[in-house]
């Protein structure tokens, strides 16, 4: 008996040495850093329905195709993820296919989150876990036929989906790195500001230089001075980012939303990281047509709109009210956007606000 006692002791004792050196997988550490990197990821804005219960899915995903609702990811076991193995979720993920060996339609950014690291897909697994399990199944797939074959993903994946990791540039710093790997990963940013195909691929000759999505226009984030980040410096980005205003503009529509659910709880290094990165974009597209003269007919009603529906806010020169009010002059993140979009608040639709964009031109 002693001997059995002693046997048992020893095994004790091993097995708590083996424990001690191999960290508890759902750790604390590993579970906050699995919150930090959901909200980098935005999980929440599309599995969180308005008024919904976190995470429990239903939130509607607009597409060009139709509407994809998007899943319950709360740890259920019959309508969430809790039956999920660990390698199922990456691959869900990081690949695209789902639970039972389904495609997953890019609407769920997996053409982006496959450059995340597999130790951080897990550590969102192990946060998702603790959260509240939430009975509610959700038919995701709303496509009409033809679109709602999810076997046609395996052509589009072909096309358009390169899987992989993300691999840092030596030649490139640390905080460069880092900021890559965010804009390229999980903050999934050329989901909307890179134009797409009549696909929904991206176009990859274009990317970062702007697209409209859902009737808002994502603005191009390369070094174009006209149209882009040009004329930002590092730290107007990170304060953008942070706080959605800066001395230039003022967030609104689905970038507002991401700044409330996402970009506003990085640490000021991974803000900071993000724009570094931003500021080496090359300066390409954005190209807009030179401003006419004042002279002209076109302008002097575009004047007169401008004046009645948005000077009181923005200015008598497009210059807007820093803080509360975004600069319209020169400024190509304003929110009637110098590509002929409709004006924010003018009901006239898009021509007429046309018109008065072009006045704005004048400003310059």
């Amino acid at each position: 008996m002693r001997r059995i006692l002693s046997t048992l002791a020893i095994l004790l004792i091993l097995a708590a040495a083996a424990n001690a050196q191999d960290p508890d997988e759902q750790s604390f550490e590993v579970i906050q850093h699995g919150r930090y990197m959901a909200a980098a990821a935005d999980c929440a804005a599309c599995h969180t329905a308005p008024g919904g219960k976190p995470f429990a899915g239903g939130g509607a995903l607009e597409t060009p195709f139709g509407i994809l609702l998007a899943p319950n990811i709360t740890p259920d076991v019959q309508t969430g993820i809790g039956g999920w193995t660990d390698d199922e979720f990456v691959k869900a993920v990081q690949d695209g296919i789902g639970h039972g060996g389904i495609h997953l339609y890019p609407a769920m950014p997996y053409t982006y989150y496959t450059k995340m690291s597999r130790a951080d897909v897990l550590s969102i697994r192990a946060y998702l876990d603790t959260i509240q399990p939430v009975h509610n199944r959700i038919v995701a797939n709303q496509l009409p036929f033809p679109f709602n074959q999810r076997k046609s993903m395996v052509g589009w994946n072909a096309l358009y989906f390169k899987p992989g990791e993300f691999e840092a540039d030596p030649d490139k710093s640390p905080q460069w790195n880092r900021g890559a790997y965010l804009v390229e990963g999980p903050e999934h940013c050329g989901l909307c500001h890179t134009p797409k195909n009549a696909l929904g691929g991206d176009a990859v000759d274009r990317a970062m230089q702007g697209s409209v999505l859902q009737d808002w226009y994502a603005p191009n984030l390369t070094g174009n001075h006209r149209a882009g980040l040009g004329e930002w410096t590092v730290n107007d980005i990170v304060l953008y980012l942070k706080t959605g205003r800066n001395r230039f503009d003022i967030a609104s529509g689905p970038m507002a939303d991401a700044i409330t659910h996402s970009l506003s709880h990085l640490t000021e290094a991974d803000l900071r990281a993000i724009a570094v990165y931003l500021k080496s974009l090359p300066t390409s597209g954005g190209t807009i047509a030179s401003a006419i003269s004042v002279r002209q007919p076109k302008m002097q009603e575009g004047a007169a709109i401008y004046s009645d529906e948005c000077g009181a806010c923005h200015g008598g020169k497009g210059q807007g009210i820093v803080g509360l009010f975004p600069r319209l002059a020169g400024d190509p993140f304003n929110p009637c956007s110098a590509r002929r979009l409709a004006c924010c608040r003018y009901p006239g639709g898009s021509h007429r606000s046309g018109d008065a964009i072009i006045r704005l031109e004048a400003f310059e």
